[in-house]
């Protein structure tokens, strides 16, 4: 689905939503602010004001056909005309009151309450409202693309709540050559070059917040991934193999709370099948080929286990994805030839260990996302959904496994091979 709407720009220039249709138009700048809009990297749509509640949204839905004709869908809401609010009746609101109602605001709507007054501009360090804001369910899941252009770092975040697209300035990060890692209990961690050293750095895109980790013991770039506990306020940093392939270096554990990295056993493979990896239950896990199976590591022990879980036949290609509940998906191509290649969805038998097939890409989404049996794809998730990109199409298709749902991405049109797609929960409580 392709979704039309009016861009606008908050006071403070922090959050901004764009629409667009084609990615070749990107640098064209929206207008207007008031409404809210769409995607980041096109060209304008049609303008229009609109209300953002989803439960005023109405979709008129098509079949997909392919990117050839563009799948749409239209928001349609009737036009509500401004209403005068009295200035003071909100100044006798209780400040728990006042706390409670802006913490269940969407999270990218804040920064434009942020101009109303100098109370509200401060809203993000006071305690009372993150306290409010965390006990406040989550805003839903979203995506995050970081790419660069022109050498500067670009990022938008698409809430699949909202049906919109909002940028979110970079600019406040070091100017390396980093590239993203991965996203957890809403911060963001990415991975660099600073002159001949590599770093790594954890930021909150909405709090503009962010601190490099110290070095590792190790100056190689590592397969890293971050796991973020809420409860304890810390995160982990996981530091397996080397990312071109030796994997005769220790793992390392960064803690956030001791605030150094920590070193543990070396994984025990020779062959790493993928170096996606997937984090569930505590324990990270990765595809190799000897031997044959899953590696698991074990962040309570420190410790690598081998599962000996065979993978599926005629496999092409495979990632590991994280579910709810001690869920872990494996998605992949299969197929012989180019004419009966199919994507497919198993789930981890954890008493039999075997794969147990749970879904297959219906043929029109498998021709629509991959015209060529060549093309190379990404494949992601987070709590049971599922979300297909490929390098050639800025074409992103989402799969929920509770629901068994396939559909497009709405105005999504990722930036070619060099951009870099994780979800994203946004979260202003998320400490760094």
């Amino acid at each position: 689905m392709v979704e039309k709407g009016e861009s606008y720009e908050p006071n403070l220039g922090l959050v901004r939503s764009v629409s667009f249709r084609e990615e070749e138009n990107f640098h064209r700048q929206a207008t207007g602010f008031g409404a809210s809009g769409s995607r980041n990297t096109s060209p304008l749509g049609r303008m229009g004001s609109r209300n953002t509640s989803p439960s005023r949204q109405k979709g008129i839905k098509t079949k997909p056909r392919g990117l050839d004709e563009e799948t749409l869908a239209t928001f349609s809401k009737a036009i509500q005309p401004d209403i005068q609010m009295e200035d003071n009746i909100w100044a006798m609101l209780p400040e728990d009151l006042l706390n409670e109602i802006l913490a269940r605001i969407p999270p990218f709507m804040i920064f434009r309450l942020r101009s109303v007054c100098k109370r509200w501009n401060s809203i993000l360090q006071d305690n009372s409202f993150l306290k409010f804001h965390s006990q406040v369910p989550s805003h839903g899941p979203c995506l995050l693309t970081y790419w660069r252009n022109s050498q500067t770092p670009q990022c938008s975040v698409f809430s699949m709540p909202l049906k919109q697209w909002f940028r979110i300035p970079f600019t406040f990060l070091p100017q390396w050559a980093f590239w993203l890692v991965g996203s957890s209990g809403g911060l963001v961690c990415f991975s660099g070059l600073d002159g001949l050293t590599f770093r790594t750095l954890v930021c909150n895109p909405l709090t503009q917040t962010w601190r490099t980790l110290p070095s590792m013991h190790y100056n190689h770039q590592r397969q890293l991934i971050m796991v973020v506990d809420r409860k304890d306020r810390s995160f982990n940093v996981i530091a397996t193999s080397d990312i071109y392939g030796d994997n005769s270096l220790p793992t390392e554990v960064y803690d956030s709370k001791l605030d150094k990295w920590s070193l543990h056993q070396t994984m025990p493979a020779v062959n790493l099948c993928s170096s996606k990896m997937a984090y569930c239950d505590s324990r990270l896990y990765l595809e190799t080929l000897s031997p044959l199976g899953l590696m698991m590591y074990r962040l309570d022990t420190g410790q690598w286990e081998h599962i000996p879980a065979k993978f599926p036949r005629s496999l092409l290609d495979g990632y590991l994805v994280a579910g709810t509940q001690k869920r872990l998906f494996l998605v992949g191509r299969i197929g012989l030839y180019s004419t009966i290649q199919s994507m497919r969805i198993w789930e981890l038998d954890h008493t039999k260990f075997v794969w147990v097939e749970l879904s297959r890409m219906p043929p029109r989404y498998f021709r629509a996302l991959l015209r060529l049996s060549a093309e190379r794809f990404e494949c992601f998730g987070q709590d049971n959904l599922i979300c297909f990109t490929s390098w050639n199409q800025g074409k992103g298709l989402l799969y929920d496994v509770d629901k068994k749902l396939w559909s497009w991405i709405a105005g999504c049109a990722f930036q070619s091979y060099n951009s870099h797609v994780c979800f994203y929960e946004p979260r202003f409580d998320a400490m760094i």
